[in-house]
Parts: structure tokens; C-alpha cells; sequence
């Protein structure tokens, strides 16, 4: 590690350290349970949604969860293959993943495959719209994905158990245990899912031949209260994966795919009433094997170890609260295809979120970057929110983000160029938030204008070399409706987002491959008693799947039903048997071209919670 970046870090860590040595102090555990604050305080301005464990359950993936609840638009090469987030007209690399405050998109391609996370053990995911560079780092410019774990420091003992077993021989099992005292807070998962997932092609008299995958997944979560102002938190996750890669309509594989995913991350935070003092040191882990024949024993692979060190603190003084952090990030990558590297990263940055009025706050952060192998850009981002009636609320948010070159762009053997530069954006955002008594409602617009997008383009002699060669222009409305309604003992549940999208090529005046001009969910659910029944809608329009627009793909509608009844309910046991038809109309579609979705399919669950 350079010395002067070691220097900075532990000059900065001193500093500060000697500040957070404070006396009497009141506990906050809503502040310091929550390990992602920033994604509260700091994002005032951008519009957030929260995803509960009742929606969680309702899906059998992380991007079914997200293709049916929210505006981002996903490619995924075969039901189960990989599969890539358009956030807003921007690309997989361009949308972070934050897994309980960081940055957990590859080191070695920049992007998160949304098919290798489980989201079950999760207390919540929430989607936050538009730029998050300064609190996220790179990548974080269409928006960003957190998956969070909270903890309870209360008396007690929850365990659940959820096996599913469906169509294509796909079975499913699930188990949470959570347990705490007024000390100690415990969460812990085990997941297994696996499928044949052979299913056929409509339309055709073909299958999906080589599209098995089995995957193990383990989350822990554990938080002692040390004392009235210290507490120690541990997160770890484990991902183990085999998936077969499917084919096309035009050609069979007999490809296979294996990765292993580690994070584990220990925090220790000092608090008191007007201060909270955080310190987290984590290692990331990724590796993978990738068989071109899974019948022989070659295979390309890739691996690389991350450490990361992050220092905050943040003190509030009358209606202003300041928050400094400093983070290093170190990175050791090795790869069948990849020289040898390794980069360091430590970044600066500072926050302020002030209330000005009962009715107006505004927050405004900045960072900057000081990397080992390129220069990078100095980023802002001004949140505002005013609240013009208890009914209406008006937001803005204007930023500067980036995503750096990959470890793949800049050192692939043969290919990779060590001169690129980070993709910077600029964006602003407009937002009006309507909340009536069972009426939630929203709109807003935003403008987004992208420099230095990083291709892989054919060159003359060299073969596909990474330049950047591409600026964009992105802008776009979303709306959101929500209606919650008690009926007696009947409770009515409706959802929509609609998004209006535009990403264009300034080169061509071209919209962007694999981004839809409209794209609409909407999910209703009844429930009465012991029973509830749901619906989830999904209308996608066409997308085009070449540079100039001459070849789309047509738009499709999907929709889904379920139906769930407590077969016991008492004090302590409940236990739902809940049935899913998948496809409902089996309707023949494609979101990559030549990859065909699934036919119509029907999962069942038995949850029982104790």
C-alpha cells in the first residue's frame, strides 16, 4: 500500500478518534442500528423505495423482486442465467449494489449478476433513484440497490422455515432465525435453491436444455451492546453457485459457470447524543470458474480479494449535522486473462444535511477520489426537500458521479487499455410527493447527461480494445400510485410504477440497446382473514438490440397470481401454504433476444413461522 495514502488514513483516523472520546451520552439505537444512515440522512432529495419482507416472499429471485416492484428494466440470459439492471437507461455497471453501507458490485467487471444475491434473510431492500457517487463510489450513477440487515435488542426468539417445490423440478429452502436480549441481537439464514429449469420454448419445439443451476447461501448478522454508548456489529454472507449457462433459439451450450462470493464485515461505533463515531474494516471475496465444455476439466478463471477500512463521524450541533469519512480500498486481483494487479483507492468525503425550517432542509456532500492507477473526478451532490403542506412535498437533487474502469477494461491480456478514464455524469432531479389518508403519490422528471462511456469496439489490427468513445444524454419521468385500505377485516393493498425513459446515443441521436421507452408494474393484493390473494402485472415495451435501432424486440405483458391461507394461527405458530402460478397467461416472450422466458409454472410454499 502507498505509504502517503497509510499516512492520510491513519493521520485523519487519530484526528478524529481524539474527538469521539465523550463522556455521558444518550443512547440512539435507531441511529446506530442502522449501519447505511447515510441512505436517510443524506439522500433527502432522490427518491427512495423500500421493499418488506411481505413483498420479498412474494418472489423467487432478487430480479423478480425488482422487475415486478420497481422501474428498472433487466436482461437475463435464460431464466436463472445472468442478468443485468438498466436503471434509468443506464447499463449493469452504472447501478451499485450496497450490501449494509458498501459497494459490493465485481471488482473484476464492475456489475453485480442480481441472480447470484438472495434477498430472503434481508430486512429490507430499498431502490434509491439517481446518482449516490459521493456516499457509494463508483457505479452509483443511475441509482443504487441496498440490501440492509437491522437488528432488535429486545427478549426475543423467532424462528421460520419456507420450502417450495415448482415447476421444472425447482425446490426451494429457506430458513431465518432471529434471537436477541436486551444486549445481544442475532439474525441467521441458510438458503438452497435448485432447478432442473428445463422449460420449453412456446412457440417451438425446443427446450431449455442446459439452463440446471444449484446454489447454497449463508447471512449473519450478530450486534452486541458493549456498553450505554459502544456497540460492536458483525455481518457476514456466503454465496456458493454451479449454473449451466443456457443457449439460444439459434444455438445449444454446454457451458457451466461456478462462483463463490464472501463478505464479512465487523463495525464498532461510539455514540452519544450529538455524535456518532464509526469504524468498519471488511474483506471481500470473489472467484469463478467458467467451463466452455463442462464436460472437460479446462476452465478460465478470475478471483479477487478486497479489504476495505471506513472511518465516519458525524456530530450534530443545532438543526446542522456534519459527517467526515474516510475510506481506503485495496484490491488484489489475479485471472486466467488478467495480468496480475492490484489498485488502491482511498477516498474523502465530507456531509451536511441542515434544517433550515420546520418546512425546508437541504443537505450537500462532496468526495473525492485519490486512486493508484488513474486520476479521478471531484464529486458533489445538493439534496433539498420542502414540505409545502402536510399533503405536499416538493425535492431536488443535482450531482456529479462517476464509475471507474474495471480491473477486465484496464488489464485484460491483449486487450485491456491502462489509458482510459472514469465515466462521469451530471444529473438533476425534480420530485412532488403526494400523500394523502390511503393515497400515496408521486412524480417526478430528471435529466442526466453521461461523458466518456467505456466500449468495447473493434480497432483496426488490435482487435476489441475499451475506449472511451460514447457521450449520452438520459432523461425520463416516474410515477408511483399506492393505495392501502382497511375494510373491516379485509385489507387492500395497490402498487404502481410507471416509468417513461429516454437514453440517447449523441453520437446517432439513437436510443440505447436494451432500454424500453415505458415500462409499467403494478401488483394488487387482498387479503380477508386468513386468506390473501395477489396479483403482479409487468408490461414491458419493445426494445432494440442493435446500435442503430434497425432490429427491436417486441414488448411484452406477464403477469403472475398467488394465493396464500394460514393453515394455523395461533399465539405462537403460523403456519401459510401459498401457491404461485407463474406466466399466468403463458405468454411467449423474450427480454434478451433469442434467450425465451419461461412458459406458464406453478410454485408451492409451506412457511411456517415459531
Amino acid at each position: 500500500m502507498n505509504k502517503k495514502y497509510l499516512f492520510s488514513v491513519l493521520c485523519f483516523f487519530t484526528v478524529l478518534f481524539s474527538f469521539a472520546q465523550k463522556k455521558d451520552s444518550t443512547v440512539v439505537l435507531d441511529e446506530v442500528i442502522l449501519t447505511d444512515a447515510k441512505l436517510s440522512q443524506f439522500s433527502v432529495g432522490n427518491k427512495k423505495q423500500v421493499l418488506k419482507d411481505s413483498v420479498i416472499s412474494k418472489t423467487n429471485s432478487f430480479t423478480d423482486l425488482l422487475r415486478y416492484n420497481s422501474t428498472i428494466y433487466f436482461k437475463e440470459n435464460g431464466y436463472g442465467m445472468v442478468s443485468s439492471p438498466s436503471f434509468r437507461g443506464t447499463n449493469a455497471q452504472q447501478t451499485a449494489v450496497i450490501w449494509n453501507g458498501i459497494n459490493i458490485n465485481s471488482q473484476l467487471n464492475g456489475q453485480t449478476d442480481f441472480n447470484t444475491i438472495v434477498t430472503s434473510n434481508y430486512n429490507n431492500v430499498t431502490i434509491k433513484s439517481g446518482g449516490g457517487s459521493v456516499q457509494y463510489g463508483s457505479g452509483a450513477i443511475g441509482g443504487s440497490i441496498h440490501l440492509n440487515n437491522s437488528f432488535s435488542f429486545k427478549e426475543h426468539l423467532d424462528n421460520e422455515l419456507r420450502i417450495g417445490y415448482g415447476s421444472f423440478d425447482t425446490q426451494s429452502t429457506n430458513y431465518k432465525l432471529s434471537l436477541g436480549s436486551k444486549k445481544l441481537s442475532l439474525d441467521f439464514g441458510v438458503n438452497y435453491n435448485s432447478s432442473n429449469n428445463d422449460y420449453k420454448y412456446l412457440g417451438t419445439d425446443q427446450k431449455n436444455e442446459n439452463g440446471a443451476y444449484e446454489n447454497g447461501n449463508v447471512d449473519l448478522s450478530f450486534g452486541y451492546l458493549i456498553s450505554d454508548n459502544n456497540i460492536l456489529k458483525l455481518y457476514h454472507n456466503t454465496y456458493l453457485g454451479s449454473r449451466d449457462f443456457s443457449g439460444t433459439l439459434l444455438a445449444k451450450s454446454n457451458e457451466n459457470y461456478k462462483n463463490t462470493n464472501v463478505r464479512t464485515m465487523l463495525e464498532w461505533s461510539n455514540f452519544n447524543d450529538k455524535k456518532v463515531s464509526r469504524l468498519k474494516l471488511a474483506h471481500l471475496y470473489e472467484k469463478y470458474k467458467y467451463f466452455a465444455n463442462k464436460d472437460r476439466p479446462e476452465y478460465a478463471f478470475g478471483y479477487a480479494n478486497s479489504y476495505l477500512f471506513n472511518y465516519d463521524y458525524k456530530y450534530t450541533f443545532s438543526s446542522v449535522v456534519l459527517n467526515a469519512i474516510i475510506d481506503n480500498n485495496y484490491t488484489d486481483v489475479i485471472g486466467r486473462n488478467i495480468e496480475k494487479s492490484n489498485r488502491n483507492i482511498t477516498s474523502v468525503s465530507i456531509l451536511m444535511q441542515h434544517q433550515l425550517t420546520k418546512k425546508l432542509k437541504y443537505s450537500f456532500n462532496v468526495r473525492k477520489d485519490y486512486t493508484s492507477d488513474f486520476s479521478s473526478p471531484f464529486l458533489f451532490v445538493f439534496n433539498g426537500e420542502y414540505n409545502v403542506s402536510n399533503l405536499y412535498n416538493i425535492t431536488l437533487s443535482a450531482s456529479k458521479n462517476y464509475r471507474i474502469p474495471t480491473f477486465n477494461d484496464m488489464y485484460w491480456q491483449g486487450a485491456g487499455n491502462k489509458d482510459l478514464v472514469p465515466e462521469t455524469s451530471e444529473q438533476i432531479e425534480i420530485g412532488n410527493y403526494f400523500n394523502l389518508k390511503n393515497v400515496r403519490f408521486n412524480v417526478l422528471g430528471y435529466y442526466t447527461k453521461l461523458s466518456e462511456m467505456i466500449q468495447w469496439r473493434p480497432i483496426s489490427g488490435e482487435g476489441w480494445i475499451p475506449v472511451n468513445v460514447k457521450d449520452v444524454t438520459q432523461y425520463g419521468a416516474e410515477a408511483e400510485v399506492a393505495v392501502t385500505k382497511d375494510i373491516g377485516q379485509s385489507k387492500l393493498v395497490w402498487l404502481t410504477n410507471y416509468a417513461y425513459t429516454k437514453s440517447i446515443d449523441d453520437s446517432n441521436y439513437k436510443q440505447l440497446m436494451y432500454v424500453p421507452l415505458h415500462k409499467i408494474t403494478s401488483n394488487l393484493a387482498f387479503s380477508y382473514k386468513k386468506a390473501e390473494t395477489y396479483i403482479q402485472l409487468l408490461r414491458n415495451d419493445l426494445v432494440y438490440t442493435t446500435t442503430d435501432n434497425s432490429i427491436e424486440l417486441p414488448g411484452y405483458t406477464v403477469a403472475n397470481l398467488g394465493m396464500s391461507y394460514d393453515v394455523v394461527k395461533t399465539a405462537k405458530n403460523t403456519t401459510s401454504l401459498e401457491v404461485r402460478i407463474n406466466n399466468l397467461f403463458n405468454k411467449e416472450y423474450q427480454n434478451t433476444a433469442f434467450r425465451p422466458m419461461p412458459n406458464r409454472s406453478i410454485t408451492i410454499q409451506l412457511t411456517t413461522k415459531f
